[in-house]
């Protein structure tokens, strides 16, 4: 079950999670994605839970001029911010949108593209029968999803760290959702009952990188909806919660430039 504030991307989180998240761990996976779908040579592409935007710069960048790509997002504020990073071209529409609600005609896309967003959707099924819906015959889906927090050690160590600031109501966001949903037969299952078939499960590694301990512990704690489980909590506050985060990084990996371990699983499916 996804809680309702793990969808919450407003405020001041879509520039934190562009300015920190993005290079720290989206990058690799947004060219390894664009690279993938690029293969499959589609006319006309969907992505949807677009974020500021990684995929959609990387797609842009991969895909043929004559190309046609629909970017869509939940969250208008990051929607927004994801048009703002892009250059203009004009192969390219933006629109709201809720991914278990498409607003397109059946068989309107060659490929339909969803990097890290299937986690928060409250219905993954439901999530995966409109992308199915809304793909020509034979078209092809791919989906990203975060390994357990377990592998990407970054998450881990800030999660570990809050549960010590907070003892009586440790917040869980990461390991609750972006880390929460990576069992590969639960997975099938799903894209299976959505009417999926030829489904491929491929695990990619990469490195998390940062110039300071500091960064990914800002990156966490202010630039994802676990900022505001941390609020919620009161004392010591957010700035303290990300201190003793960097703290607790730099206990972990140093205190100059850091690099960790992150795991992701690339789904493709047609």
């Amino acid at each position: 079950m996804v809680a309702t504030g793990d969808k919450v991307f407003a405020g001041s989180i879509p520039e934190m999670y562009e300015r920190f998240l993005v290079p720290l761990i989206f990058e690799p996976y947004a060219l390894d994605l664009a690279r993938r779908l690029a293969k499959t040579r589609p006319g006309v592409v969907l992505e949807t839970a677009a974020g500021t935007g990684v995929v959609t710069r990387a797609l842009a960048s991969a895909l043929p001029a004559e190309t046609r790509l629909t970017v869509t997002d939940l969250n208008q504020p990051m929607l927004d911010h994801a048009k703002s990073r892009q250059p203009a071209d004009s192969r390219i529409a933006w629109r709201q949108a809720d991914a278990l609600a498409l607003p397109f005609e059946d068989g309107s896309f060659d490929a339909v593209a969803c990097q890290f967003g299937a986690m928060f959707f409250p219905d993954k099924v439901q999530g995966y029968k409109e992308a199915r819906r809304v793909l020509k015959p034979g078209g092809h889906f791919f989906v990203s999803v975060w390994d357990a927090i377990e592998a990407n050690d970054f998450a881990d160590v800030i999660t570990q760290e809050l549960a010590a600031v907070f003892p009586n109501d440790p917040p869980q966001f990461l390991a609750r959702t972006p880390h929460g949903y990576h069992d590969e037969e639960q997975i099938r299952e799903e894209l299976k009952a959505a009417g999926f078939t030829n489904v491929s499960f491929d695990a990619v590694d990469a490195r998390s990188k940062a110039a300071s301990p500091r960064d990914p512990a800002v990156a966490y704690c202010q630039g994802t909806p676990l900022r505001s489980e941390i609020e919620a909590r009161g004392a010591p506050g957010l700035e303290e919660a990300t201190n003793k985060a960097a703290n607790a990084m730099a206990r972990k990996f140093g205190a100059g430039a850091v690099d960790g371990r992150i795991r992701a699983f690339v789904i493709s499916a047609r």
